[in-house]
């Protein structure tokens, strides 16, 4: 056997050893959180705890802020137990004008979100040993970094690279793992994941 013969089959069998190692690797439990768009509707949808500025044209006396109470409803002078969680305020603007049709001939509505909460999930929620755990208003295009930047950071007692994202997915719950400290402390970019709304990030305690 000349030498280039055995030099082509040693690439042979390295070649079907280096797929048979790649082809046998387990999934992980907790595949890393992808940097992907999000497909949420983009709207801002009314929550409890908003507040909501209401101007009907051209009848102040019953234009005025309300807030969006525990139950999802708003109370007007002339409208009551109207629902307005889960609505964007263009909707809601409809609804009110509908409402008010019957005192008002063809009112024209416009309603501004001046206080965001947001629906339960269209929230970020954070907790273990963040800083400042907290649940967030949902942004359109947030990331990890978004989120830890508003909560202050972790604990000094935090094991950042365990944390993980709890996301339901078509019904169905994921547990993502992301490397807080790789983000936080060695400003790797490639840790900084995109987040949908309903996401909960839960930062563990480290062991010592």
């Amino acid at each position: 056997m000349n030498y280039q013969t055995l030099l082509a089959r040693t690439a042979t069998v390295a070649a079907a050893t280096c797929a048979l190692l790649l082809g046998g690797c387990a999934t992980p439990q907790f595949p890393a959180a992808e940097n992907q768009a999000v497909s949420a509707n983009p709207d801002y949808l009314i929550g409890p705890g908003d507040s909501v500025n209401i101007v009907v044209w051209r009848n102040p006396e019953v234009s005025m802020a309300v807030p969006v109470r525990p139950d999802g409803k708003i109370t007007t002078p002339l409208v009551e137990d109207l629902q307005a969680a889960g609505k964007t305020s263009s909707q809601l603007a409809r609804d009110i004008e509908k409402a008010l049709s019957k005192y008002i001939q063809e009112p024209v509505v416009t309603v501004v979100v001046t206080s965001f909460v947001g629906n339960y999930d269209e929230q970020v929620r954070v907790i273990g040993q963040a800083a400042k755990p907290q649940a967030l208003p949902y942004k359109r295009d947030m990331s990890l970094m978004d989120v830890l930047i508003a909560v202050g950071g972790t604990t000094e007692f935090a094991a950042g690279n365990r944390a993980m994202i709890i996301r339901r997915d078509n019904g169905k719950q994921q547990r993502l793992a992301v490397r807080v400290d790789d983000l936080m402390r060695e400003g790797d970019v490639s840790a900084n994941v995109t987040m949908r709304p309903g996401d909960v990030l839960v930062i563990p305690e480290s062991y010592f």
